[in-house]
């Protein structure tokens, strides 16, 4: 019966590949299509009022008339939205929001999900993701066997409980088609526990008894937590012992590639798996994957989201560009207009075109995600491609990791790296050499500023134990499916508070261990 329902969805998903084609080869089209249909439905909002959405005739006219915002900038509405009041950023009563506490911020975001935006976002993104899947891998069994995600849960916000609240993973879980619960390891009771070890262990329980689990997805960090545990509980070498039907891995949030040496060793057999990245993020499903070429990812142009862009470097002016004056190699704020209410909202991401025929991109960071204290303007994608390359060459594996400036006084300073590993390398000290040799190859700012140690010294590494970022994130309340450490701050904020929880063993430039 299975296989039946998973030849059916096939078809599906052949004709969702179709429309994927069409925005692709129409884009500019399709994307302007996008913003007439989102300003004409918003017309008769708060907001849509207020910037006279029914009297614009053109692009320029939207640009002229709306701001580019951050959420600080609207939460005052969206506040006024969560009490239940009505057609304010978007049309109707929104009684969902994704909570996104972000990762520089102890304050949490409430996005806005509304019924559209769910459906022909979220939901269709999702939707677009397998379709993608399936047209490059014919075999793909998602709807035969079990897949394993794990969820938030959903809370009532106490102030209008009609009004609930989570990840977005929790919301869309909740609100799953019929048709993928049969497909689900994880029940809603699950879903549902609120203290996130006690949800890790009984999602390890249920997942290391179900050998017919195929796909798996969500964000790398978390899922290794997970996996390790399964691995006690069954006694297994690897997931393909606990697991012989895994096929598939979509994965989010952050890069992968630190992570991809780990996920070797925990699935060995690689020939039968697929890796597929996809941007999903509180605000919307953005781009997925799309073949097996490249690790870039291709843009959704047509699920309710209208893109700008402000490149970085004018990024405190604010001016952002339509997508078809956006330019390859290039670092932009991304900036959206979503069928959620969000109007020229810049949610912190930063990426680069690799191409703009079609449009694929890769995201380079977050726009508060960046060490520039000496000059180096280093990006969160520097540190990830220098840690995945170092990893790769001294047999390392690491879960998680944040970078700051040091300073020692005369305006000289160092990059202060806090590593926690699944597994060291075999010596630190050439880790630590080659980590800083990597970097500099990558940028050249950095490489600048470290010549002759003259503005930038050697980087200095600690070695946190087992555990410390999860536990840093539990103290500041940061539990959930896509929550994210931060990578990298102009500011010493995240590494002084994991120095104090603390006492790492630090290898410092000359390589000498101390306690």
């Amino acid at each position: 019966m299975k296989r039946l329902v998973n030849s059916s969805v096939r078809l599906y998903l052949a004709s969702r590949y179709k429309k994927l084609e069409h925005a692709i080869q129409h884009p500019i089209v399709t994307q302007h299509e996008v913003l007439e249909n989102l300003i004409y439905k918003a017309s008769d909002t708060v907001v849509g009022r207020r910037h006279r959405f029914d009297r614009m005739k053109r692009y320029q006219d939207f640009q002229r008339e709306v701001p580019v915002c951050e959420y600080n900038e609207i939460k005052h509405l969206i506040d006024r939205m969560m009490c239940g009041e009505r057609d304010v950023l978007w049309p109707g009563q929104v009684k969902w929001y994704a909570k996104s506490s972000g990762t520089t911020s102890d304050r949490s975001k409430f996005i806005p999900v509304s019924k559209e935006s769910l459906k022909d976002n979220h939901i269709s993104g999702g939707w677009d993701a397998l379709a993608i899947l399936y047209q490059n891998y014919p075999d793909a069994r998602v709807f035969e066997y079990k897949n394993l995600v794990i969820t938030g849960r959903l809370d009532r916000f106490a102030a209008y409980p009609d009004t609930r609240y989570g990840d977005v993973s929790a919301i869309m879980f909740d609100q799953m088609p019929l048709i993928g619960r049969p497909f689900s390891t994880t029940d809603m009771e699950t879903a549902n526990i609120r203290d996130w070890e006690e949800k890790i262990e009984r999602i390890a329980a249920i997942a290391s008894a179900d050998p017919d689990i195929t796909s798996i997805g969500g964000v790398p960090t978390w899922n290794i937590v997970l996996f390790k545990r399964i691995l006690e509980i069954t006694g297994k070498k690897h997931l393909q012992e606990v697991w012989p039907n895994l096929q598939i891995y979509l994965h989010g949030g952050v890069n992968f590639e630190p992570y991809r040496l780990l996920f070797q060793k925990l699935i060995p057999d690689q020939k039968k798996m697929v890796y597929q990245e996809v941007y999903n993020a509180s605000e919307g499903f953005f781009a997925s994957q799309f073949d097996n070429d490249t690790r870039d990812m291709m843009l959704l142009l047509d699920n309710g989201v209208f893109y700008e862009f402000i490149p970085m470097d004018v990024w405190p002016e604010r001016k952002a560009i339509p997508l078809e004056e956006v330019e390859v190699g290039k670092n932009y704020c991304i900036v959206i207009s979503t069928n959620g209410g969000l109007w020229r909202y810049m949610p912190g991401d930063t990426i680069t075109f690799t191409s703009t025929n079609p449009y694929r991109i890769r995201i380079t960071g977050r726009t508060k995600h960046f060490i520039n204290a000496f000059g180096e303007e280093v990006m969160v994608s520097d540190t990830d491609l220098a840690l995945s390359r170092t990893c790769e060459q001294l047999g390392a594996e690491i879960k998680d990791y944040t970078v700051a400036p040091t300073f020692s006084g005369a305006g000289v300073g160092a990059h202060d790296w806090m590593i926690e590993f699944v597994n060291e390398p075999p010596c630190l000290h050439e880790f630590s050499k080659k980590l800083d040799l990597e970097l500099q190859q990558i940028n050249s700012d950095y490489a600048a500023k470290r010549l002759g140690d003259l503005a930038l010294q050697p980087l200095q590494m600690k070695i946190v134990p087992e555990g410390t970022f999860q536990r840093w994130l539990k103290s500041k309340g940061k539990q959930g499916a896509q929550v994210k450490v931060p990578r990298l701050s102009n500011k010493r904020d995240v590494v002084d508070a994991l120095q104090k929880q603390i006492t790492p063993v630090a290898i410092q430039a000359n390589g000498l261990r101390t306690d």
